[in-house]
């Protein structure tokens, strides 16, 4: 069982749900709204836990306080295989958001394993979703790259700060999904070299740069990136092969905790921004800023697509949620980077106190509180 560690910010609930009867068992929890109620995704994944789920909780509390939005905190997890059949995994997000219903202070969102079809049948049943299609009035976060595009952004403001240029820059992307798939489309753009990207498949690298377009089309036709054209100095190997393949900028785009202890050593980038949530265990982190490897947050990185979420939620124009994103996540990178040059700290710490600073001020004027 998960032992709950309790702080002054929360978790605020722990709800877990199980029906035996539609083969439902999931977590919900809520870890702070002092702010407002909690925005966060449900993930969909046979091998999620509570304490996974408490978290990506906190993540959001944090995510959501740095971008400066009127929401707290949550996080839920169902599990299960996303891949499932299309009317069995329907009969399950259903059940599961009847199942929190009456649990108003949370909103739900789509997150890894789920999307905006998923949304939608949350909004169907409880009227309570974001990043939803656009048939219902929705911005589809996913299908935009909104969280892809803050990431460009934040990898533009920390090149910036390390005196380097984003075009000629070498890209490794573990996680070829929603976000990216769309990141490295976004970084491309700009002339970045995508010289390596896994997804649960395995590793394609090579070091003059991939083809986007040919992984795109591949993962069009729900295919994996291995099987990627092989030709001169096309390398493969594993999914956590990724780790080996050196690089300036190495983003994670997956699961938690890809970067650990017992790994670390073998990155080869100097520069980390995380498109993940909790990519990395804090050792591993104190680890890599040791060595001088610069690592951007996730709740400050990967914040574009709950901005997103919020917009919509107020009801701002897909154009409009874009440019917010832009703004808030570039403002909030080099705040970040900027304290981490006057005070020599870890750019987490100087992320963390700016949330948690922001946290206790809403917290501070709740009826609760007891600052």
């Amino acid at each position: 069982m998960t032992a709950v560690i309790y702080d002054e910010l929360g978790p605020f609930k722990i709800i877990e749900v199980y029906e035996p009867s539609v083969s439902l068992r999931g977590t919900l929890v809520i870890d702070n709204v002092a702010r407002g109620p909690s925005i966060g995704g449900v993930r969909m994944a046979p091998d999620v836990s509570t304490g996974e789920c408490l978290r990506l909780a906190r993540a959001m509390t944090l995510k959501n306080a740095a971008a400066d939005l009127p929401h707290g905190g949550g996080k839920s997890v169902l599990y299960g295989d996303p891949g499932m059949p299309l009317k069995q995994k329907q009969e399950l997000v259903r059940a599961f958001a009847c199942a929190l219903e009456e649990v108003e202070q949370y909103i739900f969102g789509p997150d890894m394993g789920t999307d905006e079809q998923c949304m939608g049948w949350v909004r169907d049943e409880i009227g309570r979703a974001v990043g939803l299609p656009r048939e219902l009035g929705g911005i589809p976060l996913d299908e935009i790259g909104a969280t892809g595009w803050g990431l460009l952004h934040a990898t533009r403001v920390a090149c910036d700060f390390q005196g380097r240029k984003l075009a000629g820059a070498r890209v490794a992307l573990q996680g070829f999904g929603a976000v990216g798939t769309h990141a490295a489309r976004f970084l491309a753009a700009e002339g970045a070299v995508i010289v390596a990207v896994a997804d649960i498949g395995g590793t394609v690298a090579c070091a003059d740069g991939l083809d986007l377009a040919k992984l795109l089309a591949l993962k069009e036709v729900n295919g994996n990136v291995i099987d990627y054209p092989a030709g001169p100095g096309i390398v493969t190997g594993d999914a956590d092969s990724i780790i080996d393949v050196p690089c300036d900028i190495w983003i994670p785009a997956a699961r938690p905790d890809v970067i650990r202890e017992d790994n670390v050593d073998r990155l080869q980038a100097s520069l980390v921004v995380s498109g993940a949530n909790i990519p990395m265990t804090p050792g591993a982190e104190q680890i890599l800023h040791a060595r001088g490897v610069l690592c951007i947050p996730d709740f400050i990185a990967n914040a574009g697509g709950v901005i997103c979420a919020a917009m919509e939620y107020q009801g701002a124009s897909e154009g409009a949620a874009m440019e917010i994103i832009e703004e808030k996540v570039s403002y909030n990178v080099q705040r970040v980077l900027d304290i981490v040059r006057k005070d020599n700290c870890l750019p987490r710490q100087a992320a963390e106190e700016m949330a948690v600073r922001r946290v206790r001020r809403a917290m501070a004027l709740r009826r609760w509180s007891v600052f």
